[in-house]
């Protein structure tokens, strides 16, 4: 869960933990993968009925994700 600046669920006794920045940190790499998927995959509205066709056009949108991924991933 994401603390907020005002009227937050979470508060310092989560926060001041280590683990927590790490896990937000994994956070914000999972979900700009999930937000590359619905803008640039095509993935916010599907046109594909059946669960077997939308799940095979998931795992090739995000295969798409990590072939533009790996450039910069073998240069650092």
């Amino acid at each position: 869960v994401a603390q907020k600046s005002r009227h937050s669920a979470i508060d310092g006794r989560t926060t001041r933990h280590e683990s927590h920045a790490l896990s937000q940190k994994h956070r914000k790499r999972i979900e700009e993968a999930f937000g590359w998927a619905k803008t640039v995959g095509g993935m916010a509205q599907t046109v594909y009925r059946r669960i077997e066709r939308v799940r095979s056009r998931f795992i090739l949108t995000m295969v798409a994700n990590n072939l533009a991924r790996l450039p910069r991933l073998l240069a650092a």
